[in-house]
């Protein structure tokens, strides 16, 4: 199966087709972000046949222009988020180099089999958390135990709380998870600074002879 076999599974089934009816009347009414064509950009810059990595994030960033469809991604041309400028400050101290990312855009992370899923796709602008309890958790939660089911050694970075929950859906006796706090600055301080993720994942795939990532 590929991703769109996989999503198509999903849109059958009732809960989504509440969710794409809510989905639908807020792009008409309100502002949403990432537009709408970017919804699911995740799954098709990250192959399922070359998945590698999950990177679970909570949802979109809300101000205009910053959400593309990646978790943590921003367009080349937007200021770097606080997260993203603490993400691409833990790669610096943790792989004594630069990133490949240093503009936020994280498109080359999602073409080398970094799948940088949010738990929720869509959010009205300024407003943190609106799509929540609309049912996207439940398809993204499906998407997770999807990958957990199909795929083998998979290197899951579930970063904060809500992402942490998820570990429930995951078989770890098939698949690699680390965990820390949020790299937002209310938490960063608190264990993403020095997590070390990133070498950490690439030591995990060299391992399993399967090419490191370039961060």
């Amino acid at each position: 199966m590929n991703w769109e076999e996989v999503i198509d599974l999903e849109k059958q089934k009732d809960y989504y087709k509440s969710l794409k009816v809510q989905i639908d009347e807020r792009y008409e009414a309100t502002r949403v972000f990432p537009e709408k064509k970017d919804i699911f950009k995740a799954f098709s810059l990250t192959k399922l046949d070359n998945l590698k990595v999950v990177i679970l994030g909570q949802d979109p960033y809300h101000g205009f222009g910053q959400a593309q469809g990646l978790a943590f991604s921003t367009p080349a041309n937007i200021k770097n988020p606080p997260s993203m400028q603490n993400i691409l400050k833990e790669i610096y101290d943790d792989l004594q180099k630069t990133s490949l990312c240093i503009d936020g855009d994280l498109t080359p992370w999602a073409k080398q089999g970094v799948l940088l899923l949010n738990t929720v796709l869509t959010v009205e602008e300024g407003k943190a958390g609106s799509h929540q309890n609309m049912g996207w958790e439940i398809f993204t939660d499906n998407i997770i135990k999807y990958i957990s089911q199909n795929c083998k050694d998979i290197v899951f970075l579930l970063w904060g709380s809500p992402a942490i929950r998820k570990k429930v859906l995951i078989d770890e006796r098939k698949h690699h998870i680390l965990t820390t706090v949020h790299p937002s600055p209310l938490s960063a301080y608190r264990g993403f600074f020095g997590c070390k993720h990133f070498s950490k994942t690439n030591e995990i795939l060299i391992s399993l002879e399967k090419e490191a990532i370039l961060w």
